[in-house]
């Protein structure tokens, strides 16, 4: 594992780096903040979630391939979006954001696809507990989308803004999970812990946490086998 700066060519904003080898290559993880990332691989770039308030976007690479998990102003923002989106870019969304964002890919909770060369699957990535009234969750079922991203010979997953889901709760074969730890609207640190031994991720990367104490995520998989990375993704 590496962990350095990467600067943008404005020479003004700084942003931590995770490279993962993979059997097909190197994947380098740039971390963005909030529920944004970068990753690059095999000569593509991939942005997911992309959001203007944590990054000048048009300082940053274009895309080959954009993930947008759902339709909140944090994850679909479409100044960002115009300015890492070229002719060449695929866009993989789900049925809202499509309902803004023309041209792209609609991947419903299920779906399996393979876009700009890489294998896709849409997990579906909602609330059961917390509400912002009653019966009426943060991230209703059936709209929001995690994501799974096949690297080489490592899958990565991207689970949105969600739950510990029975969804989320059967996958297999995850390598690495970014999973939110973000009240009220997504995980508590016991709610991660739960979802992340499940999945018997051997890397896992809190994100979109807030103000959470992430050292609490890191206490309850002491002693799991399972690798809790920190990075700025508040």
């Amino acid at each position: 594992m590496l962990i350095f700066a990467v600067v943008t060519a404005s020479a003004q904003e700084t942003f931590e780096n995770d490279e993962i080898a993979t059997s097909a290559g190197s994947l380098k993880i740039t971390f963005i903040g909030h529920g944004t990332l970068m990753f690059a691989f095999d000569g593509k770039v991939i942005h997911v979630d992309p959001w203007t308030q944590q990054a000048d976007y048009s300082k940053l690479p274009k895309a080959d391939l954009i993930l947008i998990t759902h339709e909140h102003f944090d994850h679909l923002d479409l100044k960002a979006l115009e300015a890492v989106r070229s002719d060449k870019t695929a866009v993989v969304l789900t049925e809202t954001c499509a309902e803004q964002v023309k041209g792209g890919t609609v991947m419903k909770n299920g779906d399996v696809s393979t876009v700009a060369g890489l294998k896709i699957e849409a997990v579906p990535a909602y609330n059961i507990v917390n509400m912002k009234s009653e019966g009426k969750p943060f991230h209703p079922k059936g709209v929001g989308n995690g994501y799974i991203i096949t690297f080489g010979d490592k899958r990565v997953y991207v689970a949105g803004d969600t739950e510990n889901t029975p969804e989320m709760k059967s996958l297999t074969g995850i390598d690495i999970a970014f999973l939110p730890m973000n009240l009220p609207y997504t995980m508590t640190p016991e709610m991660v812990a739960d979802a992340a031994k499940a999945l018997k991720t051997k890397i896992l990367y809190p994100y979109h946490y807030g103000e959470t104490d992430t050292a609490k995520i890191t206490d309850l998989l002491k002693d799991t086998g399972i690798e809790v990375r920190i990075r700025k993704m508040k």
